[in-house]
């Protein structure tokens, strides 16, 4: 199994097994895509977090060392309910199961976007998306 089947596993396993088909995988990844996009990319993204006190975790993510975690709560609050709503509209997932599924699987999603420590250009980026989401569309 591959890095990205992996990655996919990962993102369904953080969503509590809320559905269990392919509809899920596009989903919990265009819940991941719609969060980048709506920020401007994953640099803009990380820069927004660690303004709103989340310093330490982004650091953790993209870094070598393990993920520190986050909530849910700490998500929302960092992001704004406004924009988690309309992440969860566009990607059709519950928005009272969205922030913690996010919370879950955005420190895995970034760590494997930033295997050197180092947040690449989004270019390399925007490719490293689009090989994940193939890999959940088939």
């Amino acid at each position: 199994m591959g890095l990205l089947d992996q990655l996919a596993g990962q993102v369904m396993g953080s969503l509590g097994g809320q559905q269990q088909d392919g509809a899920a995988q596009g989903g919990a990844m265009g819940a991941v895509m719609a969060l980048i996009e709506q920020a401007g990319g994953v640099p803009a993204l990380l820069q927004k977090l660690q303004q709103s006190g989340l310093g330490a975790q982004v650091a953790s993510w993209v870094g070598t060392g393990a993920n520190h975690a986050i909530s849910g709560d700490q998500l929302s609050a960092a992001l704004g309910s406004d924009q988690l709503a309309q992440v969860a509209q566009q990607s059709g997932i519950d928005p009272a199961q969205l922030s913690g599924g996010l919370a879950a699987m955005l420190p895995q999603v970034i760590d494997h976007l930033t295997p050197n420590g180092e947040v690449p250009d989004n270019d390399m980026l925007g490719q490293g998306l689009n090989l994940l989401k193939g890999k959940l569309f088939g």
